[in-house]
This record gives C-alpha cells, sequence and structure tokens, in this order.
C-alpha cells in the first residue's frame, strides 16, 4: 500500500469482474442516446448511465465509453437525446448495444425534429439536451446535458439488472 499525505492509503483497484459483480446489484433503466454525426448521419447508441445533476438549469449525464462513435458525436457538440426505454423494448436496447454502428437506423422508426433530433418511435420518454460540459474519467467521458425539451408517455420503464432485462411489478 502507498501513503497519502496526512496518513490516508491508497488502495489497490477492485478489478473488473469484481467491479461488475457489484453494479449488476443496482437496478437501472435503459436509454438510447441519439444524435447526427459530422456528415448528418443518426447514431444511437444503449447507455444505462442517465443521471439527474441539477434543477436550475436542468441537467443531465450520461457516461460514453471513449472508443464509442457515440464518443466523438458527442464530443462534437452537436443536440443529443436521450431516449427512455420502455417495458417491452428490449430488441431495441440489444439492436443499438450489439449491432454494427451502420446498421442500427436500417428499418427503425423514429422522427427527426425540425431541428434534426432523432426521437426513437414508442419510447417511454424522451430527454432533449445541448452539451452543457464534458469530463474525461478513466475509459469514459461523462457528457452534462443541458436539457431544452423532451416528453414523457405512460407506460413502464424497461430495466437492467443483474445481467439481463427487467421490468417493475406493482402489486
Amino acid at each position: 500500500m502507498v501513503s497519502r499525505p496526512h496518513g490516508a492509503v491508497i488502495r489497490p483497484d477492485l478489478d473488473g469482474a469484481a467491479f461488475r459483480h457489484l453494479l449488476s446489484r443496482f437496478a437501472t433503466g435503459i436509454t438510447v442516446l441519439t444524435t447526427r454525426d459530422d456528415a448528418g448521419d443518426p447514431v444511437g447508441m444503449t447507455a444505462s448511465s442517465l443521471t439527474s445533476v441539477s434543477l436550475t438549469p436542468p441537467l443531465v449525464s450520461v457516461c460514453v465509453d471513449v472508443a464509442a462513435d457515440m464518443h466523438r458525436a458527442l464530443g462534437a457538440g452537436p443536440p443529443f437525446v436521450i431516449n427512455i426505454l420502455a417495458a417491452g423494448q428490449e430488441e431495441l436496447s440489444h439492436r443499438f448495444a450489439v449491432m454494427p454502428a451502420a446498421e442500427r437506423f436500417t428499418d427503425l422508426p423514429y422522427r427527426a425534429t425540425e431541428d434534426g433530433l432523432v426521437i426513437l418511435e414508442g419510447v417511454l420518454a424522451h430527454i432533449e439536451c445541448e452539451k452543457f460540459t464534458e469530463v474525461p474519467l478513466g475509459d469514459h467521458t461523462l457528457f452534462v446535458g443541458r436539457v431544452t425539451g423532451g416528453r414523457a408517455g405512460d407506460g413502464e420503464p424497461l430495466l437492467y439488472h443483474r445481467g439481463t432485462y427487467a421490468t417493475l411489478r406493482r402489486p
């Protein structure tokens, strides 16, 4: 162990497998981030790292792997959308997590807003954002978006827990 000033000890990092095992116990909602690349084509990826940051101004954050196509797109600064998936949209989550990036929007219903934002059809809610800031953190970047609009529908969310999809069970 290495000592820090004032006697604090630097403990070694937990290994990746144990880290993933611990975090798998935390149920998260599933989202698909969407934006446009430099050529104006839609890009998207599945993400479960959505967090509310601030009410004034309204801010949310998402973490994106530095190797992801979405990282380059968000880094360029275009507005983006966080599409919150509904129960039953496992295939949509899987599509944006596994399918090659160039094929993700093939035969997929979505609509573009007047300013080009990409909103997936049938989602539980969508949150429209402008990039507020970004912070590099390890192998990911934390992107903070200022919320500029959105819409919420009725229904149940799609969740991810212990390595599988889940839904709420209401009494």
